[in-house]
């Protein structure tokens, strides 16, 4: 008898779950192992029916059940293998040729469950309504569910009840929600597909993929505010990745002529519909060129992406039909926001700035310096207004700290930035490789960070130390492959395009006795109140309020105090 579990004697099993575990002691009386060791070798899948049906072919498949009709010794079922769904003819006569129907009265009809994965042979074959199914001759169980699935129904008029559709469920049980979700494991086929074009496409050109590390002595590469740990045997801080850009540009020293990694980066930040404290962001350096040329290689990049995942330069998001065929427009920042706002703050200073931005109705503050109060006006009153993609260029010098001066105006950086569909999707620079301009910089964000802004950048002693050495000319990118995802598939969350996203602590539901239950309604009325108040407005016998006391106050639901005026009882929650 199942009752509970022993770690947590308050996790009370569902009368389903107590069933299923009644079900798998029903398996192992019959001697049939619910979990077995062997490989089960299978040399058929559901989505090469249409192509390779043929009447009579033998056929070994596995999967889940999704749904059965039984009707008597004859059943229909559905078996959902990793590819796709595929329609399953169980005989008791077929599957038990003798005398003995154990396997299929006992076993099938009683003791298996919509969620148990079982494997079949069987041949193909077509019924009287044209389905082509699969004629079980043999079974075998190969995993017994213990909790059933979230499955939707739909009534006779179409309408569906009970999807598995709540967001904050979806992305704790992922495993769940792929399951019975078929649209979700398509946007992680996509997803892969995406990736393998990437890689492929760069690989083709001749650069290497490579790896760089996780945890640094400095985070740098990138204007965040980094994850903090501490390596025990070296007594010292390290941390977690913000960007993987000053390692890479370590290897272009190096000698490589073009590196690339798809890394997995930290910021410590906010968390919403476009962000998640862990992210992939595919970085690109080629030496001997220049950011006129990634812009040309980046167009080409997300042609190719669209026509493997779409079959077409069009991808549909939201309502916006979106087209990667190059050319994109090119726009200077300055000129952006001159444009959105009718204010031209190309020749403004910090103070200017933070006046304009004021007057526009943005929140800022004295930790801000000029590249960030820019950045602030644009994302607010402009980025939004860039759907189809467009570079967004010519960054000020003072928000680029590891970008090339620019070739005509020395206040500006060879950096753009491609917008999509209202958001950034990609940052590149022709990068700064002078260690001279390059320590100033790094020097100005040391004044930045002692102003207060956490997010300035670390000056990284060893990367200036090999840009003495010598570092070609090159250029460099950053895409972020969630937000491209995110473009791809349509989809407008980005915790829709990763299998796990961060989410804050479950809470775990407190199990309450109905006594426990009444007096802590009172509470909640009266809360702060007396101890012999609650008492009498409870009615329960001096035992009952003893145990529900004593109960509310080891679940830290309430808590009693005692002063001056005698005894009274809070909530905590």
């Amino acid at each position: 008898m199942y009752l509970c579990s022993k770690r947590n004697p308050m996790a009370k099993l569902s009368e389903q779950e107590l069933i299923r575990r009644e079900k798998l002691d029903g398996l192992r009386k019959l001697g049939i192992n619910p979990y077995p060791a062997a490989q089960f070798q299978v040399n058929f899948y559901a989505d090469q029916l249409p192509e390779h049906y043929a009447e009579g072919k033998k056929i070994v498949l596995a999967g889940r059940l999704m749904s059965r009709r039984i009707q008597g010794s004859a059943s229909f079922a559905e078996l959902l293998d990793s590819t796709g769904r595929i329609q399953l003819y169980f005989n008791r006569d077929e599957i038990c040729p003798g005398e003995d129907k154990t396997l299929y009265n006992e076993v099938y009809k009683k003791l298996l469950d919509i969620g148990d994965i079982i494997g079949v042979e069987g041949s193909l074959f077509t019924t009287q309504v044209g389905q082509q199914t699969v004629k079980v001759t043999k079974f075998t169980v190969l995993n017994k569910s213990l909790r059933p699935l979230p499955l939707p129904k739909t009534d006779a008029e179409g309408n569906l009840y009970d999807a598995f559709n709540d967001p904050e469920l979806r992305y704790r049980q992922r495993y769940v929600d792929l399951i019975v979700n078929p649209q979700v494991k398509n946007t992680f086929l996509q997803r892969s597909k995406i990736t393998t074009t990437i890689r492929e496409f760069l690989t083709q050109k001749g650069y290497l993929e490579v790896e760089t590390p996780i945890l640094q002595p400095i985070p740098g590469g990138a204007a965040a505010r980094p994850f903090v740990t501490h390596h025990n045997a070296l007594n010292t801080k390290l941390y977690l990745r913000i960007a993987n850009e000053l390692y890479l540009k370590r290897l272009i020293v190096g000698g490589f002529e073009g590196v690339f990694e798809f890394a997995k980066d930290f910021r410590n930040e906010g968390m919403d519909r476009t962000h998640n404290p862990e992210f992939t962001v595919m970085e690109l350096y080629v030496a001997y060129k220049d950011y006129f040329w990634m812009m040309e290689t980046t167009e080409a990049l997300l042609e190719q992406i669209a026509t493997d995942v779409h079959g077409t330069t069009q991808v549909q998001v939201g309502t916006h039909t979106i087209n990667f065929k190059a050319p994109y427009p090119r726009v200077p920042i300055l000129e952006a926001i001159r444009t959105h706002t009718g204010i031209d703050v190309s020749e403004m200073n910090e103070t200017e700035l933070r006046k304009t931005a004021t007057q526009l109705g943005l929140e800022v503050d004295e930790t801000m310096g000029e590249g960030k109060l820019i950045d602030e006006i644009f994302g607010e009153k402009c980025e939004h207004h860039y759907i189809q993609p467009t570079f967004i260029t010519d960054y000020p010098k003072s928000m680029s700290p590891l970008t090339k001066e620019h070739r005509t105006n020395e206040r500006l950086t060879e950096r753009f930035e491609l917008m999509v569909n209202g958001k950034e999707l990609a940052n590149a620079y022709s990068e700064l490789n002078d260690p001279i301009d390059q320590r100033k910089r790094f020097e100005a964000q040391l004044v930045l960070s002692e102003k207060g802004d956490d997010e300035a950048m670390f000056i990284d002693q060893d990367f200036l130390r090999a840009l003495e050495y010598g570092m070609p000319p090159t250029s460099g990118i950053g895409i972020g492959i969630d937000r491209l995802v995110m473009l791809m598939t349509n989809n407008s969350s980005i915790q829709e395009v990763l299998f796990f996203p961060q989410m804050k602590p479950e809470q775990k539901q407190v199990e309450l006795s109905e006594e426990e239950k009444q007096v802590l309604r009172l509470i909640k009325q009266e809360s702060p109140a007396t101890l012999g108040y609650i008492k009498e407005k409870a009615g329960l016998s001096n035992k009952k309020w003893d145990q529900s006391i004593k109960g509310l106050t080891h679940k830290k639901m309430v808590q009693v105090i005692k002063n001056d005026q005698g005894l009274f009882i809070e909530l905590l929650k």
